[in-house]
């Protein structure tokens, strides 16, 4: 494999050589891609559906579908600004020469996408990367393996193989193409698998951007109401099941407020999903080794102390044939050690936990690694000001959960442990081009001054320049 993969790279870096995408041929190529995208939306969301066992239409539609399209876009339109220099200013000793910035292609980027948004988080940096005029060599996850062919056969019908291609496997393929000599890789997946990536890319000094994941927290201040934070926290946890980087993780909420949030988290879930097992809304877990984690998780955090909220709806049926479904489940006040606020736990268990004052809140996120989204639900201010000036997050939404992420124009990305870069729209084509500067020299050339034998005049600007 890793001679395949070695004479696919050099075929894809060969053609980047011998002629780099120019402006039209980059808007030609996101135009034939929008256009073949929306060709196979109901092959797409039957992919899907077929690698979960079951998975909401719409939320297919919403999360794959609607944001691949809307990067599309937004990089289509904006490529000719985003490709003209930029002027910069010449230091006044230096002038009049004329100094300007130009964002050229790396040339062959390698993507290694992960499972839980096969289509978006392949897609949208193959959009940014193909924006900034790179080649590019996919690797989709082995776990969702025929949404990974519908890749394929996407990118096959839009770009010849010598600009993108497409290589399928398991695991093993993944570090075989994180060991190449690309020019970028970008990763998206947990933080030990990035770890794992970054040392393979470390050898060729290859960059890399790391979309990595971990803890998310959620903070309830003091006097925001309990009913209506349940309901954005339901919906960002159990979008996708809660398979989601940036689903709520965790929630601190005021003590003597701590069981009203319960009841009122469990009363939206009843609302959102009468039934589990017949509901087409509710997604089921990706794998059965996932499953079997995650009741893991609920299983040791109960032995612990932990007070567990299973929500199954009363007289509901088992969960269809071949269906791995694990219902809402909160935990309030797993013990510290616990497994379930140590692990980032990617599936529909919410941890609750009561605070006593809202910078016992502050100190208890910022006394764990930096997460990658952090969700505020406070009205005052004041209280928004002080956590955003305390807390370093990748990414924050205040009031909501999940929808930083849908905001082209907002970089994407974590921080340490949850991330290395960012992307989407302009930060994307950033991620995927050298900013090379460039200075013209003028005919009328001052630097002539400082060429030996240095005499009077020398002198005088350097006092000039230091003084």
């Amino acid at each position: 494999m890793s001679i395949e993969l070695t004479a696919t790279l050099e075929r894809l870096r060969r053609a980047h050589q011998q002629r780099l995408p120019d402006l039209a041929q980059r808007r030609d190529d996101l135009a034939r891609l929008e256009r073949a995208f929306k060709a196979r939306l109901d092959a797409l969301v039957a992919a899907i559906q077929a690698d979960f066992g079951r998975r909401s239409r719409h939320e297919i539609l919403a999360s794959e579908a609607m944001t691949v399209l809307e990067e599309i876009r937004l990089v289509r339109r904006s490529l000719r600004a985003w490709m003209r220099p930029e002027r910069r200013r010449v230091n006044a000793l230096f002038r009049p020469a004329r100094a300007e910035l130009h964002h050229v292609p790396l040339g062959v980027v390698g993507i290694l996408s992960p499972w839980n948004y096969p289509v978006n988080l392949a897609l949208i940096p193959l959009v940014d990367a193909i924006g900034a005029g790179n080649h590019v060599l996919l690797k989709p996850s082995e776990h969702t393996p025929r949404t990974a062919a519908w890749l394929a056969d996407l990118l096959a019908a839009v770009f010849p193989p010598e600009r993108v291609a497409v290589v399928q496997g398991d695991a093993a393929v993944g570090a075989a193409v994180a060991a190449l000599p690309l020019d970028h890789l970008f990763f998206t997946g947990s933080t030990a698998v990035g770890r794992k990536v970054m040392a393979a890319a470390a050898p060729n000094l290859t960059p890399v951007t790391l979309e990595l994941g971990g803890k998310s927290p959620t903070l309830v201040g003091p006097d925001y109401p309990v009913a209506a934070a349940a309901a954005r926290v339901a919906a960002g946890k159990c979008f996708n099941a809660g398979q989601t980087c940036i689903a709520p993780d965790y929630v601190l909420v005021p003590r003597a407020r701590r069981d009203a949030f319960v009841a009122a988290l469990l009363a939206e879930l009843a609302r959102r999903y009468p039934s589990l097992a017949g509901s087409p809304d509710y997604t089921g877990i990706v794998n059965h080794a996932q499953a079997t984690r995650l009741r893991g998780l609920v299983e040791e955090a109960g032995a612990r102390g932990s007070t567990v909220h299973c929500y199954q709806p009363a007289g509901d049926a088992p969960p269809p044939a071949g269906m791995e479904l694990v219902p809402p489940t909160l935990l309030v006040d797993p013990p510290a050690d616990s497994a379930v606020m140590q692990q980032e736990i990617f599936g529909p268990l919410l941890p609750v936990i009561g605070y006593d004052g809202f910078d016992e809140a502050i100190a208890f996120i910022r006394a764990r690694e930096r997460p990658l989204a952090l969700y505020l639900f406070e009205r005052d201010r004041g209280r928004v000001a002080r956590v955003l000036a305390q807390v370093v997050a990748g990414g924050v939404t205040v009031n909501d959960t999940l929808v930083h992420f849908a905001q082209q124009q907002l970089p994407f990305g974590g921080v340490g442990p949850s991330g290395v870069g960012a992307y989407h729209g302009r930060a994307g084509f950033l991620a995927f081009s050298k900013a090379m500067p460039v200075l013209h020299q003028s005919r009328l050339n001052g630097m002539r001054v400082f060429d030996p034998p240095y005499g009077r005049l020398a002198d005088a600007v350097l006092r000039w320049v230091l003084r």
